[in-house]
Order: structure tokens, then C-alpha cells, then sequence
């Protein structure tokens, strides 16, 4: 008689016509969004003008986002996602500074940053999407806190509330530093190198980090010398 499958052989359900009818209305909308944001510049266009890019109604638009800044901010919300997604997927006893660097390190394709870097590019001069930008950075701290703090559960000196909150939102502070130092030096690149610079930066901030940000040993000082 056959022995049932393990839990580690059950194949996830493929996702429902329903869910993927969902998720092609959402990349529309967002890929609309950010082609407006590329023509008119932020503030320039309305949710009637997504709505109509993306064939859809705007009572439609609304069943999926609030405004024009929160089909933009989806961008971000993304990337962070996954690297979250990426994050939990590291073993509960490594340290949480290699998870992180980890965790970017495996989104490998430069490509995979394109659409955060284009939307930082393109929202630099507008405060509101800025504003927006930033609450989905602090959607992805408290997702990185609530990790750290499962980790470090039960671990002596380390579960205070001061320590992760201090370690989530300097993981999150070093990401943005990353992404503030690639804009200064490359503006609006795009281009695969560009990308790739962008990718290593994310990767060498949390290094830096974990260095306890001892200019010697990090990766950009080993590089340079």
C-alpha cells in the first residue's frame, strides 16, 4: 500500500482563473500607472487616466487601489515583498544582517530593482509620492521586526523590543540609503550597469551594517583598495 505524500511533496494549488484574472488587472493597472508617471511627470494625471490606459472602469481602479500614488507605490511594495519573501525563506538560525544581504543577493537579475529605480528616478520632485514611497518602506520594517523578533525569540539580551525595532528599521534606513547614494551618482540610468551597481549597493549596505559599519572591513572599502 502507498504511503501518502509528505507535506514537502504537495504541490501548491495552481492559483484560479479568478486570482490570475485579479493579478493581470492589477499589473495593468500598476504598468499604466507608471507609463502616465514616464509621460506627464508625477501629479499630471488622474485615476480616470490610469483607468481608461488599462481598459478598465474606475470603480474597477478602486476595488484595487485608493489613489493614483497607491498604484505607484505598488512598485516598491513589490521588490520589498519579495525580498521579505526571500527573508523567510532563510534558516531560523542564521544571523539576521546574512539573511538580509542573503535575500538580495537572490534577487540575482538586475532587473528585478528596474522598477524601483525607475519609480525613485521619475518621484524625486514630488513630496506626496515620496510620502507614499516611504509608508511602503515602513510596511516592510514592521514585516522585517515581526521576522527578527521571531527569530530571536527565547535568544538571552536579544529579545528585548528595543533591539529589533533598532535592527528592522536599520536594515530598512541602510536599503534607502542605498538607494538615495545610487541616484546621486547614476540620476535617471537605467541601464543594465547601472542596475547591477544599484543591486550591490542594497547588498553592500547590509554589510556595512553588519561590519557595525567599520569602514575597513566593508565590501565597498575592499573594492576600492
Amino acid at each position: 500500500m502507498a504511503l501518502p505524500p509528505s507535506p514537502q511533496d504537495v504541490e501548491p494549488a495552481a492559483p484560479s482563473r479568478r486570482e490570475l484574472n485579479k493579478a493581470a488587472t492589477r499589473q495593468a493597472i500598476t504598468d499604466s500607472a507608471l507609463e502616465l508617471l514616464r509621460s506627464k511627470g508625477p501629479g499630471n494625471f488622474t485615476v480616470e487616466d490610469i483607468a481608461d490606459a488599462a481598459g478598465i472602469s474606475r470603480r474597477t481602479f478602486f476595488n484595487y487601489f485608493g489613489s493614483t500614488d497607491a498604484a505607484l507605490a505598488s512598485i516598491v511594495h513589490g521588490f520589498l515583498d519579495n525580498a521579505i519573501q526571500q527573508l523567510r525563506l532563510r534558516p531560523a538560525e542564521e544571523p539576521m544582517l546574512e539573511s538580509a544581504q542573503a535575500a538580495l543577493m537572490a534577487l540575482a537579475d538586475p532587473k528585478a530593482v528596474a522598477p524601483l529605480a525607475e519609480l525613485f528616478t521619475l518621484t524625486q520632485q514630488s513630496p506626496l509620492m515620496s510620502h507614499t514611497e516611504l509608508e511602503a518602506w515602513d510596511h516592510c520594517r514592521t514585516q522585517v521586526f515581526t521576522i527578527a523578533r521571531e527569530r530571536l525569540a527565547g535568544t538571552p539580551g536579544e529579545q528585548d523590543e528595543l533591539y529589533v525595532h533598532a535592527l528592522a528599521g536599520s536594515i530598512m534606513s541602510c536599503g534607502k540609503a542605498a538607494m538615495e547614494v545610487w541616484f546621486s551618482r547614476r540620476g535617471p540610468d537605467l541601464t543594465p550597469g547601472s542596475l547591477a551597481e544599484l543591486r550591490q549597493l542594497l547588498i553592500d549596505a547590509m554589510a556595512l551594517l553588519g561590519a557595525g559599519f567599520n569602514t575597513t572591513a566593508s565590501p565597498s572599502a575592499t573594492r576600492s583598495s
